[in-house]
């Protein structure tokens, strides 16, 4: 069975020393209200080339939390789950594991933080521990597993940027 697995990068926080005056962790930092909107128009044009999400699987830390809560707003049937291997420094075999043991799921969202997303995408294409994909913040790329979920047997579908897919959105 084939596997889809979007990987999608948190939408814009706010920044990050305003956020750090107020005393609080890093992990709760949240969106600004101008990232949500934009991720929400980035969802609208997703919608235009991806029906139906199954699962959508998080970082723990607030904002991936708000990006995946954005996109269940668009796919209300997909379950949702937080994993700790998608916070920052997180374990890709461990996202690699969880992605084997989705047997009913034929789409997951991945979302969560670069540059650990980027590792992630170059490793499940190429099986190499490196980095050359980095997402934009609310940038998406979709792979596909169709001879079984292992690092190196990816196949990139597409990579679209932020602009890219509010360009999508406004064709609608």
């Amino acid at each position: 069975m084939t596997l889809q697995v979007l990987i999608v990068r948190h939408a814009p926080a706010e920044e990050r020393g305003e956020f750090a005056s107020t005393g609080q962790s890093d992990d709760l930092r949240p969106l600004s209200h101008q990232g949500e909107e934009k991720m929400r128009q980035n969802i609208q044009g997703l919608q235009r080339i991806i029906s139906k999400i199954d699962g959508i699987v998080y970082s723990p830390l607030i904002r991936a939390q708000q990006t995946a809560d954005l996109l269940a707003s668009a796919y209300p049937n997909a379950r949702q789950k937080a994993l700790s291997a998608l916070a920052p420094g997180g374990s890709e075999s461990a996202v690699l594991a969880y992605l084997q043991s989705e047997d009913d799921a034929k789409t997951i969202a991945l979302v969560g933080h670069e540059p650990d997303l980027g590792e992630l995408a170059t490793w499940l294409l190429c099986g190499r521990q490196d980095y050359w994909m980095p997402f934009k913040k609310g940038g998406i790329c979709l792979l596909e597993f169709v001879n079984g979920v292992e690092a190196g047997n990816a196949e990139l579908r597409w990579m679209l940027k932020p602009k890219q897919l509010r360009q999508l959105s406004e064709n609608m």
